[in-house]
């Protein structure tokens, strides 16, 4: 008998059938360019529009990454009085958005107002010639987004999202290792969040009843879309409310995606009051990169190829070092005459996944794409 032969004899082992991993050479990690982009030119004048709640977790990146806010505007002027002096106190203040339109030296702005006057600022700001960042999500309805995307591009404009999850330290190495074809193609993405989302009790987002899809599981879907691009054929998802939720709309929610050579799963279990977990998880052809920790800030990755695993040390975190990146990659694509990243463009792949899941939840039934 030939040693092939004997090796066919011999068939699967003892480990092979109790699933035993074989252990790893630790390996020195890949250095990937996950950190927040910034353009050379850090003076171009932004706008913040809108001094809402997220408004401060903008500001505070623009400042420490030394972005240059040169205005505030809200309706209510006590908030943007008080966002102005607390991270940008050279600001002009203002309550009256076409000031703003009006001034040939702002060039970018960055609306963060809620998605029902969102919609109108965006066109007006895109028609009287700024670069727009759209705080997230984008749009509601996907023909509104397509009219935007194209009104950008007639002008010559520059229109992107505020998907600041991109650039989470954890989430954009796992993204720059799968573009830099280090795990080969992409044929799986798993992940699974538990935290406690009930603080919305009483609170504006408590009146959103698909709060957990749209409003937070849009940067997992957007992730999503960052690795697979448009691959995903069909969405199968659910929601319900956890036992003794205070909360109105259901803090469950799941997600399968079916994509040409691959599936994903997103779960979301957002009642969880003790045990905290966040992992992610993409496997490739020829590896995986994962993450995993107690919080969205606190993420251990690991990449595993043929070679062995390698476990980078990242810096920063996703707030509000998420929320520089989508701002610096806007000023960076300005800069360069090139699509940002988080362009209003792309993120209508993402918009798509996300409103299939809604509508599987409506209809109970899988939903194509």
């Amino acid at each position: 008998m030939t040693g092939m032969e004997a090796g066919k004899a011999e068939g699967p082992t003892a480990d092979d059938y109790a699933l035993v991993a074989k252990a790893a050479a630790e390996i020195e990690a890949p250095d990937l360019p996950y950190r927040p982009p910034m353009p050379r030119d850090r003076k171009q004048a932004i706008a913040l529009v809108g001094a809402g709640g997220i408004s401060a977790a903008h500001l505070d990146a623009y400042a420490r990454h030394g972005l240059n806010v040169v205005a505030v505007c809200s309706r209510d002027l006590k908030r943007a009085i008080a966002r102005r002096d607390a991270y940008f106190p050279a600001a002009r203040v203002t309550d009256d958005f076409d000031s703003l339109l009006g001034d040939p030296t702002l060039s970018v702005l960055d609306l963060t107002a809620h998605p029902d006057v969102r919609l109108d600022l965006m066109r007006r700001a895109l028609n009287a010639g700024k670069h727009v960042l759209s705080q997230k999500p984008f749009v509601e309805n996907i023909d509104d987004g397509r009219e935007l995307v194209e009104l950008a591009e007639r002008r010559g404009l520059k229109l992107a999202v505020n998907q600041n999850g991109r650039w989470a330290p954890h989430l954009a190495y796992i993204r720059e290792a799968v573009a830099a074809g280090l795990i080969g193609e992409v044929t799986g993405v798993h992940v699974e969040i538990r935290w406690n989302h009930g603080w919305i009790a009483g609170t504006p987002f408590e009146r959103i009843d698909d709060v957990i899809l749209w409003d937070f599981g849009i940067h997992w879907f957007d992730f999503l879309a960052s690795v697979i691009g448009e691959r995903a054929r069909s969405v199968y998802a659910t929601t319900a409310r956890a036992a003794g939720q205070a909360a109105r709309p259901p803090l469950l929610a799941q997600a399968l995606i079916a994509f040409d050579g691959g599936q994903a799963s997103l779960v979301f279990d957002g009642a969880t009051r003790y045990g905290a977990r966040d992992s992610t998880s993409v496997i490739g052809a020829k590896g995986v990169a994962s993450a995993h920790g107690p919080d969205l800030g606190h993420q251990a990755v690991e990449l595993y190829t043929e070679a062995g695993v390698s476990r980078p040390r990242l810096a920063g975190a996703w707030f509000n070092d998420g929320f520089a990146g989508a701002m610096g990659e806007l000023l960076c694509a300005i800069e360069d005459g090139r699509e940002p990243l988080n362009s209003a463009r792309g993120n209508l792949v993402s918009l798509k996944l996300c409103q299939a899941a809604l509508r599987s939840v409506r209809s109970g039934l899988p939903e194509p794409l």
